[in-house]
């Protein structure tokens, strides 16, 4: 299904008449600079299309040409003589060897990125490529609030338009999430929500193995926000969970107790175990290497972080490790839905409810899932938590169906009757079952 030209060539229309010129070396940016003034090579890609697609989707750019537009005009960057931005050289020693990092300047290389994405713009109004969205038909329903914490320090990533985004074109679809949630302060969350997926995108394995692709991308992103950390003193960590449906294959990593689970055919599917200390295996790890486990309220790590691996948290390596675990799966067109949450959430709400909320927001719904992850947060903050609560909610069948199914009725509610003709079944937005049906899968 391809994205129609009229409404393309409004929005290229529209940011070329409010755009009429590049930007001078004095013109503002069009948009609210985040982060910090200076970013290493391998943070632009990440900090530039994160700047570009929240520019675009405030200007109703449909995401999959917002996406197609920032693989375009990024590229064209890349391929320039990025010495020109440098803003200064930095040196960072790691296990005895040191190594100078050259750091750009953040604005004269956004600039630089929006003047291309105007170039691209402009070629792109005279004659428009095509634009191949996604085989099959998803619904998406996310949900994050702050809930009675001071601050809001979960982050969450859906990216359907994962191969436009990073110009994948070998007719395979993928499909990317993560949920993130930080402690400590905000940074490394956003962080890792805005440079995971393009760690894993540029990863050499991922066309051949997504699941290490996944497991190795963590780890250089903790490696990328550990190097931050130190030059701007930041002390912040994330957990995070990521999945990547590539084709019929569902491809998960982890690192803490942020978790993804199935649910299939009205049974909650376990997918991994968390990263926490009192883990056997985690508990030894940590106390090789010369730290702690103690109980405070919680098992935590040296009596302070209740989880044993995370994305930053500079002064706590190398007991928090940043090593991801993995694993990958087959789907048979047999599963509902894929959930993504932080421990807010699965602190609160056991797996196999899950199931029996999403049943009843649909009967009270009539199939409409859209707000389903609402309903989810709702019953988390219902149950007593007091965390941040984030859930995303990938529906891999069409809803109405799910419903039909649950309710025993041979016939589908679905409205659209092609939808069957995929594996999984994809569109993006922001159940009482008597029997606490419930699976766990090990690797």
């Amino acid at each position: 299904m391809a994205l129609p030209a009229e409404a393309a060539r409004g929005v290229l229309g529209s940011l070329l008449r409010d755009f009429p010129s590049p930007l001078g070396p004095e013109d503002p940016l069009p948009w609210s600079a985040q982060g910090s003034a200076a970013l290493s090579r391998a943070e632009a890609p990440g900090e530039l299309a994160e700047l570009a697609r929240s520019f675009l989707g405030g200007r109703n750019a449909p995401p999959l040409l917002a996406a197609s537009l920032i693989h375009a005009a990024i590229d064209k960057v890349l391929q320039t003589d990025l010495s020109v931005f440098k803003k200064q050289s930095v040196e960072e020693e790691k296990e005895g060897d040191q190594r100078k990092f050259t750091l750009l300047d953040g604005g004269s290389l956004q600039r630089c990125f929006f003047n291309k994405l105007r170039d691209i713009c402009c070629e792109w109004q005279k004659q428009l490529p095509s634009l191949k969205s996604l085989k099959c038909f998803l619904l998406i329903s996310s949900h994050a609030i702050r809930n009675v914490r001071r601050k809001m320090e979960d982050r969450h990533v859906s990216l359907p338009e994962f191969n436009q985004l990073f110009g994948l074109s070998d007719d395979v679809d993928r499909v990317y999430f993560a949920v993130f949630d930080g402690h400590g302060g905000v940074d490394a969350a956003n962080y890792a929500a805005t440079h995971l997926h393009v760690n894993v995108a540029l990863h050499k394995e991922i066309l051949k193995n997504p699941t290490e692709a996944l497991k190795g991308s963590f780890q250089q992103t903790d490696e990328m926000f550990l190097f931050k950390a130190e030059r701007e003193r930041l002390r912040s960590g994330t957990t995070g969970v990521s999945a990547l449906i590539v084709g019929n294959r569902l491809h998960i990593a982890w690192v803490g107790d942020s978790q993804v689970m199935l649910v299939q055919q009205g049974k909650a599917v376990t997918l991994m175990e968390p990263h926490k200390p009192e883990r056997e295996d985690e508990r030894m790890r940590i106390e090789a290497l010369g730290g702690c486990v103690t109980y405070m309220d919680c098992w935590r790590v040296n009596g302070t972080l209740a989880v044993s691996r995370a994305i930053g948290d500079l002064y706590q390596k190398p007991f928090i490790s940043g090593n991801a675990d993995g694993n990958s799966f087959e789907l048979t067109g047999s599963e509902d839905y894929l959930l993504l949450a932080c421990d807010g959430f699965f602190d609160a709400i056991r797996p196999y409810d899950v199931v029996d909320l999403v049943l009843d927001h649909l009967k009270q719904n009539k199939g409409d899932g859209l707000k389903a992850a609402e309903r989810l947060v709702a019953a988390a903050k219902e149950n007593g938590s007091s965390d941040n609560i984030t859930v995303l909610v990938a529906f891999l069948r069409n809803p109405p169906d799910i419903l039909a199914d649950c309710l025993g009725d041979p016939k589908s509610l679905s409205a659209d009757e092609g939808a069957e003709d995929s594996p999984f079944n994809f569109f993006s937005s922001e159940m009482n079952n008597q029997s606490d049906s419930h699976t766990t899968i090990k690797s």
